[in-house]
């Protein structure tokens, strides 16, 4: 039920505020604390009714509308208590602090600010018992009560019974997969394994399994098919898997009084001495896993067992031997979706028709290589005329259509699967998503930022809010509801993508619950929409929008997000907005003639995105924006920040500075603010210039105890100008090093000299990433680095030359994942990587310089991505050879072919050939790609490096 996960969205913060008011000193004005203990005690018990709510199948439209009601109440009850907590004002300094509230309650005892608030809390009031009286009048209580759960038809049936002819590119997977379940039958070893599917449903993960099943169940003794669902029956999935193996009717005539564990033991019993195949469909956790999974016995008779999931966790417990192996189900290439989808409209004799080819690609795309969309989609437009302004209605409303189509059925129920088995605080956070366009990378850090911004995410059993934000973040993933994007060597998604029919799925909830308001998205959503606008996305507006939106009450929206490049012209002026808790300008262009003027008026202001405008100077009111938490300047023109920035003690996420034309990094230009030590709560800072900015505010940086990353620039060559800037940036980082600090970045634009971190003292214990972007390289591994750093898994770094025994310095480092080495010169001699040091080392490049490298067994043991130059001309002399068949862990490499003389084409080319001979003979067969096998390719490549390297990235920054 999607409104109870909005509701959840609102009546969460604002509990959470309400219990922090009752604790805090301004429970001691007088009458106060019993309103708001009464306010809170009501909307906890609306909050419990809630949830009861959502746990019905089906509930009716009176529930639905209560709920609503409840959550519009909720929304202007948190606005109400901002405000008032506002007016106590920010409660000063802590030695102040009780001092502070006795002035705040003087001031509270004049007449009009008494009358102010007590009529707005008596208008909740009033409001509160409405909507309490209401649940009483549709007694919604006895419905939740006397509604059972209706049992609804299987969505995925179908794919049991589709036919052969209609399936489109499975017999690529089907082959493979099959291959893999009967390869080892010659073999010595028999041992069971578990071929485990996964990925977002409507793949056709149960269509694979059954075709594979159907492919090989020849080669065993009996076969069986169950489906275990969200919420499993296991003594019903017992019984079916022993209905489907051949034995004695007698020995299963009492079958009906087994218990579950009688079950399981018999089950066992039937299948240790045979050769069985069990594929198990739709696990939907690892509980419903590990309460069937000791029915299976290892009997070594080489059987097995399919699973098919949607959640990674899930898969991955199902494979926790080292025979077994997960497959993650890939979309439907572009050829075999246009397949898919004119055969099921037009037969597979005829094509296309011209005039419907745009119109197709359109709803293609939006299919996004989903068989069932594709399915569902084309079985709506068979039942059409053959005409193209049908079909564009249909590439419009496809969202819409999902609930009401009954060819579109059966999508919206694998959809809505995933969604309801989501918990509520997950829910939000996905609802949240509505907010950016399709095929738009959603950013893990700004998301989790804003998250915490809305009030989505708190504390939760020692964590941080920060940490448990990521945590829901990897979850979404890990529940198949966003693709991972930009995948970084310790495993984690840099950002994050919604498949296009599951954000369709997301924006018809969001509107129905009031969540979000979309301005473009095809049409204004706002039509559809009850209640006030609490989250506006502007992804389009032109003059006819405008006027819409200027006739709706805006000073209730809590999110302001446009995600369109020129819209300044006709978007809203922020006095209309007041309760705004989130502003993301990302890209927008004109933003400098924008009318910010009330900026300084939005209290509730936590997350302020500026990032790629045309900004070259911050509105004078963001100094009074006393709660932001997050400014983010990147990509702008700003170099240059008001004094008074440093009154901002609640900023959590300073981010400045501009991307480099062509190398990595962001160009720091910006003076450290005088004061920046009073700012204790910046965890993360980029973009300032240390030779630039003065000697006192350098030394403050020692301050911020709670730093977590810090991305500073740092030039002068080394000259004795800027001697006391290095040693009052030394004594910030050891300060820094003995607190938390855990990533350092240092960049500079010309040969700047890095020796003074030699003296490093106590050394960051914390650290676990350190950068150089630099022209200077050090003389050999420093040893406050290496092998002293025990907790760094990221090192990228810049040496004069390759040895030996700098890599095994570097291979002494016990938690090191990610090792990007520059070296300033060539070696003429080869060097050995031993299969010694470097234990947890994932991946490794050299981008540039250096040797060629040779790997001997045992060498790099978990190495799974190399990048590294190939010295042609010297490697001659060996025959071009790598050793890569001993990194038995390597999934992708990239060799760059170098030359330091004018070598023939055909030495290339042989070169080239040995190294991928090498590749094709590893056993995992790893993705190779080798540049510079000829001049226009080496010409391309850099081309296409430097576009590449025009932007930047959010983990960069």
């Amino acid at each position: 039920m999607e409104v109870v996960s909005a509701s959840h969205g609102a009546l969460g913060p604002l509990l959470g505020k309400l219990t922090a008011l009752l604790a805090g000193e301004c429970s001691r004005l007088k009458g106060v604390r019993r309103e708001i203990r009464s306010l809170k005690s009501e909307l906890t018990s609306m909050q419990a009714a809630v949830r009861k709510y959502s746990m019905l199948q089906d509930p009716d439209v009176q529930a639905k509308a209560w709920i609503s009601l409840v959550r519009e109440l909720a929304y202007d009850t948190e606005d109400v208590i901002d405000k008032f907590i506002h007016q106590l004002g920010n409660g000063g300094n802590k030695s102040g602090f009780r001092e502070f509230f006795r002035k705040t309650a003087r001031s509270l005892k004049t007449l009009g600010s008494r009358r102010g608030i007590a009529s707005q809390i008596d208008d909740l009031k009033i409001r509160v018992k409405e909507v309490k009286d209401l649940k009483d009048s549709y007694k919604l209580d006895d419905d939740a009560c006397s509604t059972k759960e209706h049992s609804a038809m299987d969505p995925r049936l179908s794919s049991l019974f589709v036919e052969e002819a209609h399936l489109v590119g499975i017999d690529g997977p089907r082959d493979d997969l099959s291959n893999w379940m009967v390869g080892e039958e010659n073999s010595s070893t028999k041992h069971r394994r578990v071929l485990s599917i996964f990925g977002f449903g409507g793949l056709g993960k149960t269509t694979l399994a059954k075709e594979v099943c159907s492919k090989i169940k020849g080669h065993f003794d009996c076969e069986a098919f169950v489906s275990v669902s969200q919420k499993p029956n296991v003594k019903n999935i017992m019984k079916d898997v022993v209905s489907q193996v051949p034995c004695k009717k007698d020995l299963t005539e009492d079958i009906d009084t087994w218990d579950e564990k009688k079950l399981i033991a018999k089950l066992k019993e039937l299948l240790q001495e045979k050769r069985y195949l069990i594929v198990i469909d739709d696990i939907w956790s690892i509980s419903a896993w590990d309460a069937i999974k000791y029915a299976f016995p290892e009997n070594n008779l080489s059987s097995r067992i399919i699973t098919t999931t949607r959640i990674v966790e899930v898969a991955r417990s199902c494979c926790l031997d080292g025979n077994d192996r997960m497959y993650e189900m890939e979309a439907l290439s572009d050829i075999h979706s246009k397949k898919l989808f004119f055969q099921r409209i037009f037969g597979p004799e005829n094509g296309c028709p011209d005039m419907l080819e745009h119109v197709s690609n359109k709803i293609l795309k939006k299919c996004g290589g989903l068989p069932l969309a594709i399915i569902s989609v084309s079985s709506l437009l068979a039942n059409k005329p053959v005409i193209k302004d049908e079909w564009e209605k249909v590439s419009r409303s496809i969202g819409s259509a999902l609930d009401k189509n009954r060819s579109l059925e059966g999508m919206n129920s694998i959809l809505s699967l995933s969604y309801n088995d989501l918990p509520p605080n997950l829910k939000t956070c996905l609802l949240y998503l509505s907010i950016f366009p399709e095929d738009y990378d959603i950013e893990r850090e700004s998301l989790v930022r804003r998250w915490i911004a809305e009030g989505f995410v708190c504390e939760d059993r020692g964590l941080s809010k920060q940490e448990v934000a990521e945590n829901h973040f990897y979850e979404l993933i890990n529940k198949s509801m966003v693709q991972p994007v930009d995948i970084g060597y310790d495993g984690k998604a840099r950002a994050c993508q919604v498949h296009d029919m599951m954000l369709e799925l997301i924006i018809s909830k969001s509107v129905e619950d009031n969540f979000t308001c979309v301005i473009g998205h095809g049409q204004t959503d706002s039509a559809k929409r009850q209640g006030l606008i609490r989250r506006l996305s502007v992804q389009h507006i032109d003059q006819e929008i405008a006027s819409v939106l200027a006739d709706e009450d805006l000073r209730h929206v809590r999110s302001l997000t446009v995600t369109t490049p020129s819209c300044t012209k006709h978007l809203p002026s922020l006095v209309e907005f007041e309760t705004l808790r989130v502003i993301d300008f990302r890209g927008c262009k004109g933003l400098q003639e924008y009318d910010m003027n009330g900026i300084d008026k939005l209290f509730q202001l936590k997350y302020l995105s500026l990032r790629g405008t045309d900004m070259s100077e911050l509105p004078s009111g963001i100094v009074r924006l006393c709660g932001l938490e997050t400014l983010d300047l990147r990509n702008t023109y700003i170099t240059e920040l008001p004094s008074g920035i440093v009154q901002l003690t609640k900023l959590q996420h300073l981010l400045i500075g501009r991307p480099h034309p062509w190398s990595n990094g962001l160009v720091a230009h910006t003076v450290i603010p005088n004061g920046i030590g009073n700012m204790s709560n910046l965890r993360i800072i980029t973009g300032f210039n240390i030779s630039k900015s003065s000697l006192g505010a350098v030394e403050e940086l020692g301050n911020l105890t709670g730093l977590n990353e810090l991305y500073l620039q740092l030039d002068g060559q080394g000259s004795q100008e800027f001697k006391r800037h290095e040693e009052m940036l030394l004594s910030s980082l050891c300060k820094l090093g003995s607190c938390k600090l855990q990533s350092l970045w240092i960049r500079s634009g010309d040969s700047t000299p890095l020796l003074f971190l030699d003296y490093w003292s106590p050394l960051p214990s914390s650290l676990q990433r350190f950068r150089m972007t630099t022209d200077y390289y050090f003389p050999k591994v420093p040893k406050w680095i290496a092998p002293a750093l025990d907790n760094l898994a990221y090192l990228n770094i810049n040496l004069v030359k390759a040895t030996e025994e700098d890599l095994g310095i570097l291979g002494e480092m016990p938690t090191l994942i990610c090792l990007v080495l520059t070296f300033d010169t060539v070696q003429e001699e080869r060097l050995t990587i031993r299969g010694i040091g470097f234990p947890c080392l994932k991946e490794l490049s050299i981008e540039n310089g250096g040797a060629n490298l040779l790997f001997v067994e045992g060498a790099l043991p978990k190495l799974e991505k190399l990048d590294l130059p190939f010295f042609v001309s010297l490697a001659k002399g060996y025959g071009f050879h790598l050793g890569i068949s001993h990194l038995t862990c390597l999934r992708h490499a990239t060799v760059n072919l170098e030359y330091h003389d004018a070598s023939p084409s055909k030495t290339r080319a042989a070169a080239a050939a040995a190294i991928r001979n090498e590749a094709n003979a590893h056993s995992n067969h790893p993705r190779l790609i080798i540049y510079g096998e000829s001049v226009e390719e080496e010409i391309d490549t850099y081309e296409e490096e430097f576009e590449q390297e025009s932007g930047i990235s959010e983990e960069e920054s």
